[in-house]
């Protein structure tokens, strides 16, 4: 297969602003900020690059997709995210699997999970 993931893209009022939370978050740099556009670097181990653009209008209702990431202590990345600014909506288990859904700064929902369960 040709196809291969290059970059996730967030609608956002404040794609500085947001930049700011997600660089801290993934811990990578920007790679662009392009006024409307800011891109950022994908993670050390090749995950796809972040692109964060400047929307109208604000965001409603759930998203209709989002990034589920993995780390080897889930609650203390959890922790971590929160004090960044993420704000944390819940905990779930299904299935032998645990992830807790949180929103960045703007309210795009995201998901973290043990490493190895998402």
């Amino acid at each position: 297969m040709g196809l291969e993931m290059g970059m996730i893209t967030i609608d956002c009022a404040d794609p500085q602003r947001l930049a700011e939370f997600w660089k801290a978050a993934l811990e990578v740099e920007v790679l662009g900020d392009y006024g409307e556009f800011v891109m950022l670097a994908g993670s050390a181990s090749g995950g796809p690059r972040l692109g964060l653009q400047r929307v109208p209008e604000a965001r409603a209702g759930k998203n209709r997709v989002h990034v589920d990431f993995g780390a080897p202590d889930r609650e203390a990345e959890v922790r971590r995210l929160v004090g960044l600014g993420a704000v944390e909506q819940g905990t779930h288990a299904q299935s032998g699997l645990e992830w807790t859904v949180l929103a960045d700064p703007e309210g795009n929902v995201f998901c973290v999970a043990g490493l190895g369960a998402h």
